[in-house]
Formats: structure tokens, sequence, C-alpha cells
């Protein structure tokens, strides 16, 4: 099975340009170091990846882009554009002309206009995306499940995906709210999910991941499907949590009864169907 880790971040600090990073509280201080795509081959035997924004800016995007020119093992970037300025598609134009660009991120966590993506966006970027054969990750929370729904069926030709699962509260009973969100989205054909990011949403001092992952990995897999679901670690934040080697073995805990071919798409083939990632193995 070739394994893709759909959803990971590389970063240096000094940048200057990962505000929520460094005006976090005192428990991102273990982040607050450089991460590099050595460091993660390290840990996945150098598996082939697809490195996330992490910051709000195109200047981390262009950083990415030439981080995965040095790595064959980023298979592909998922950048940041400012969807909502003027200069937005001319900025689309620019940055597709380098192919390992295979998205885009809006950081809609941290908006505190939760339907933001109805409104804000111009048309044109969004059909700049399109026709540029990029995708949209979409960060979010319970909160933009249904605009984002809206969004989502608005624009049926944009390939979308859930990060993180839209980092449902757990530990307890999962909230009708963010259940019938994940529905209406997995009702439309153009969105897709990850699982990645759960472990850091725990309560702190949580006894049972594995119990407590469980019933969200069991929802997501009844609504999308296997061919519909893409696996990440969200490195280096993970490690706020887990290790990368306990992400994956928890992973495997999770996936247990299915089969060995759905198991290949979600470690793999629905990334590299998602994204296009044409690049050769590392």
């Amino acid at each position: 099975m070739q394994m893709i880790d759909a959803h990971c971040h590389f970063w240096n600090p000094t940048r200057g340009d990962y505000g929520w990073l460094m005006a976090g509280p005192a428990s991102l201080d273990p982040l607050r170091q450089v991460f590099a795509p050595a460091d993660l081959a390290a840990l996945n035997a150098g598996a082939r990846v697809v490195a996330v924004q992490a910051a709000d800016s195109v200047a981390e995007t262009e950083y990415l882009l030439e981080l995965a020119a040095q790595n064959p093992q980023i298979a592909g970037v998922v950048g940041w554009v400012d969807l909502a300025n003027a200069s937005a598609a001319q900025d689309i134009s620019r940055l597709v002309q380098n192919p390992l660009l295979r998205g885009l991120r809006p950081m809609l966590q941290d908006i505190a206009n939760s339907r933001w993506i109805l409104t804000a966006p111009k048309d044109e970027a969004i059909s700049a995306m399109i026709s540029h054969g990029l995708c949209f990750d979409a960060l979010v929370q319970t909160r933009h499940l249904v605009p984002l729904a809206e969004f989502a069926a608005h624009s049926p030709d944009l390939r979308m995906v859930i990060d993180h699962c839209a980092k449902p509260v757990m530990g307890g009973d999962l909230a009708k709210e963010w259940r019938d969100g994940m529905a209406s989205l997995a009702a439309q054909p153009n969105v897709m999910c990850k699982l990645s990011g759960l472990l850091t949403e725990l309560p702190a001092g949580h006894a049972d991941a594995i119990s407590a992952l469980r019933p969200v990995v069991d929802l997501v897999l009844n609504l999308f499907g296997p061919d519909r679901v893409m696996w990440g670690s969200d490195w280096p934040v993970l490690t706020l949590a887990a290790s990368y080697e306990a992400w994956a073995k928890m992973t495997d805990a999770l996936l247990t009864g299915l089969s060995s071919r759905d198991r290949a798409a979600i470690m793999g083939q629905t990334a590299t169907k998602f994204y296009g990632l044409a690049r050769a193995d590392a």
C-alpha cells in the first residue's frame, strides 16, 4: 500500500508570518521551532506528503513551493491567497505556473464571520481555482458547516476537502449540529474529508483516545465512504498530543474491519486522485 500523508506542515518561525503560532499560548511553545521536510522524512520513511499552508501570506506559499522543489517527498502544496482581494485571480494565475501547487486554503477558523465563505471571496478567484484545477481545503469548525455546504452547492466544479473532520467536540455524544452539517456536506459529491488533526482536539487528560475517536471516524466513513476520505498526520501540530508513529497505529486500529482496498484508498489513493498528485515517488 502506497501511503500519502495528505496533511502536514513545514515552517520556520523566523520567517515572521505565523501569527497564530507566535502569539498563541504557552502550550504552543514546543512548536516554535523549525520543522523541515527532513524531520518528517525520518518519521515516515520518506513517504509522499501534501504540505499545507500555516500562514495567511502568499510569501509562505512561495516558501512551501521552494521546499517542494528541493524535497521530492513533497508531492503537492496547498497554499494561501486572499480570495477576497481584487488581485486574487491574478495571484492564482501566477502561482499555478508551479505545477506543485495543488490547492488553496483560507484560514476560515480564524475568521469571526462564519458566513465569510459565502460573501467575501471574489467570483473570479473561485473561477480561477476551478479553471486551474486547484482544490479547496476547508479549515473549519462546526459553526462553518451550514454555510460551507451552501458554498459547495454553489460551486459544484470546485473540489473541496474538510480538514480535520471540522474539529468536532469529542469525549461525549457528538453534537447534532456537527453530525447534520457533515451529512449535508457529504451529500455534495464534490466534497471529501480528511482524517487528521483529531488527537489535538481531544479533551485534556482523556484516557482512551480510540474510544473517543471511533464515533467520529465511523460516522465520517459512513457518510463519505473510503473513496472520499483521506488520511493526514497534521504533523507537527500532532506532536502536542502524540507521536507520528502513535497516530499511525491508532489509525490502523480505527480502520479495523475495512478491506485492504478501502484502507489503500484512505491511506493514499483518495488523496492522489483528489489533488492530482502526478509526481514520481520519492
